[in-house]
């Protein structure tokens, strides 16, 4: 119903200042770190920005962010506007930002999905925007799908728009610890802590010289993921777990804890936490499957086995079974965690090596230069 009665955008629009980042601004969300690390990357190019947030109007839940932005709501005419809401939910979003809003302007669809191909209501999304822009070319792959003739530019987030390039000073005589982050809201299979888990206790079991710090964001949103999360983890002395209801925790003194980020993802749209973690200086052990494929590799970090499996979610985000994802080996896993443990040169030094790629292929000299590609500026 709302793509028939949302406004549509004049066709042909050429890509032009300024610049309006619309999304959940204030959610804390990856959706929502997607538009605010593209509002504040344009910032620092110099190009004129404004920033429109629809965290109220789509009524988002979960932990707000403090996020400031001059309002482009008073933008009529030209313009370039770069909406950071997937394609099922863009007629609704061209429904609140208007007809005079948006008449005029270039309509940028910035869209992230994290299975192998793009479910076909994301179709309703097409007529509202003049390109599509995604984090990763395993994103762009499935949207490709039902894209027709829509362009799409892989456009990588530039997460070090905020994050310095930042490495460890690990004392010895503290226990190993890796780091385990993800939100409930993102879907407890898709990330998948549980087997997180099981790799971390097959690699250290109850050894109190190793740590795992589980950091959990919206952790009421599936209660049967917490209470099977607690259970696999029954008591264990060397697992801590951050319950962090309000978003409140310092994600960066987290990441200056650790020695190791663990992600064994069923699947990623991008990964910003391995992104980040890697902008941190640490080394990261993950699935090497799906978005993170573009940054991760056995050079600056340790990718990690899978086999490909049906796509079966029971919160419902993902529960897509006739797709697959990635599952991954928890042998494989275990046996990186403990190369890591043993031999601390080699942690530090893809450490090292991860935060200078990750400074270089996520900053915004790299996303500068896309940037001009895309605007031909």
């Amino acid at each position: 119903m709302t793509s028939q009665l949302a406004p549509r955008p004049i066709r042909e629009q050429r890509a032009a200042a300024p610049f309006i980042v619309v999304g959940f601004l204030r959610t804390s969300s990856g959706l929502g770190e997607s538009a605010r690390l593209c509002h504040d990357a344009l910032a620092q190019r110099g190009y004129e920005v404004y920033g429109i947030d629809l965290t109220a109007k789509f009524e988002q839940t979960g932990p707000r962010v403090d996020f400031q932005f001059k309002d482009g709501r008073v933008l009529e005419g030209g313009g370039t506007l770069i909406l950071h809401v997937n394609g099922p939910f863009v007629p609704l979003a061209m429904m609140c930002l208007g007809k005079r809003l948006i008449a005029t302007k270039r309509i940028i669809g910035y869209w992230a999905w994290e299975l192998a191909d793009a479910p076909p209501e994301w179709r309703f999304g097409l007529p509202f925007v003049h390109e599509i822009w995604v984090p990763s070319r395993f994103t762009a792959a499935g949207i490709r799908q039902i894209a027709g003739k829509t362009r799409i530019r892989v456009v990588p987030h530039p997460v070090a728009a905020r994050k310095r390039l930042t490495t460890t000073t690990r004392q010895k005589n503290v226990p190993f610890t890796v780091l385990v982050c993800f939100d409930m809201a993102s879907s407890f299979a898709r990330k998948n802590p549980l087997g997180a888990v099981k790799a971390f206790r097959m690699a250290f079991g109850n050894d109190i010289t190793c740590r795992l710090l589980l950091r959990i964001l919206n952790p009421n949103i599936y209660r049967e993921g917490h209470a099977a999360l607690l259970a696999e983890i029954d008591s264990a002395p060397n697992i801590e777990v951050k319950d962090d209801g309000s978003g409140g925790t310092d994600v960066g003194e987290l990441y200056s804890s650790a020695d190791a980020v663990l992600s064994l993802h069923r699947s990623e749209g991008f990964g910003l936490v391995l992104a980040e973690a890697m902008l941190h200086g640490l080394a990261v052990v993950a699935t090497n499957w799906s978005g993170n494929v573009d940054f991760l590799t056995d050079k600056n970090g340790m990718p990690v086995s899978y086999t490909l499996v049906p796509a079966v979610d029971p919160q419902g985000t993902y529960d897509h079974p006739s797709s697959v994802w990635a599952e991954a080996d928890i042998e494989d896993a275990a046996i990186k965690l403990r190369a890591l443990r043993d031999d601390r040169k080699l942690c530090l030094t893809l450490g090292r090596r991860a935060a200078r790629e990750a400074a270089l292929g996520f900053g915004t000299a790299c996303y500068g230069k896309l940037l001009k590609e895309a605007f031909n500026l």
